[in-house]
């Protein structure tokens, strides 16, 4: 659990620069996925291969057909998936660590949002790209659905071989889940996109503000509060 901590603490420093909808990104991608593939992930797929038998005793035969049913493991795809998700926020955490250490590049909170915020896009185009790109090859690799029964006729195999894949219910259950995860992760990603695009950058306080003119005291008539605007006119004092 030790590389899942470090990752986490990475994606937890994204959040002070994340909107709302960020921050549920975020806990999804805590929860559901870095703690759900932590703890239940390592245990359904640990035995995959060991578990994986065939009713042949030829020499060679059961890795060529292990390597034909499942071209890359579960458990592999799925941590690969996670580590590629968050790389493009842990560069951004590193950058605007070193652009707020830069001497000079402080500036006001305002300020630097401003500068921070084209990076920050940039890293969610990149998750986006990313997500939708691993849940294509999720479908394309595995389905939706894993085969009890998995016949293969390749070499060195000497007649077709049938072989069988241990808990394929419970890994069915958990590619559904975790593809449903990815889906609600991609919304709440494109969801992000679209309000720090619409926001636009961060307005420094009191640049666009007009100067308020002070009313009038009370009891006062209207423009007396304003004083005169130029020298008053000489005329004669009456006792």
């Amino acid at each position: 659990m030790g590389e899942w901590g470090f990752l986490s603490s990475l994606l937890d420093a994204v959040q002070e620069h994340s909107p709302m909808v960020g921050r549920f990104w975020l806990v999804v991608m805590l929860l559901f996925r870095i703690l759900v593939l932590a703890t239940v992930g390592s245990d359904v797929f640990e035995d995959e291969q060991e578990e994986f038998v065939c009713n042949t005793q030829q020499p060679g035969c059961k890795p060529v057909c292990y390597d034909a049913a499942f071209p890359i493991s579960h458990y592999r795809f799925l941590v690969f998936h996670v580590v590629v998700l968050s790389a493009p926020a842990a560069l951004f955490v590193i950058f605007a660590v070193h652009q707020a250490a830069k001497p000079g590049r402080g500036g006001a909170p305002g300020q630097r949002a401003r500068r921070l915020q084209p990076f920050y896009v940039g890293s969610v185009v990149a998750r986006i790209a990313a997500e939708l790109g691993f849940l294509l090859g999720q479908a394309l690799l595995y389905g939706f659905r894993v085969q009890p029964l998995f016949v293969c006729r390749r070499r060195p195999c000497p007649h077709r071989v049938d072989c069988f894949v241990s808990r394929p219910t419970e890994k069915t259950v958990f590619i559904h889940f975790y593809f449903v995860v990815g889906l609600v992760s991609a919304l709440l990603s494109l969801a992000e996109l679209a309000h720090l695009l619409r926001k636009g950058p961060p307005v420094r306080p009191g640049c666009c503000r007009r100067p308020q003119e002070r009313g009038p005291a009370p009891g006062q008539p209207a423009g007396a509060a304003e004083g005169p605007r130029g020298p008053h006119p000489r005329g004669d004092l009456t006792v």
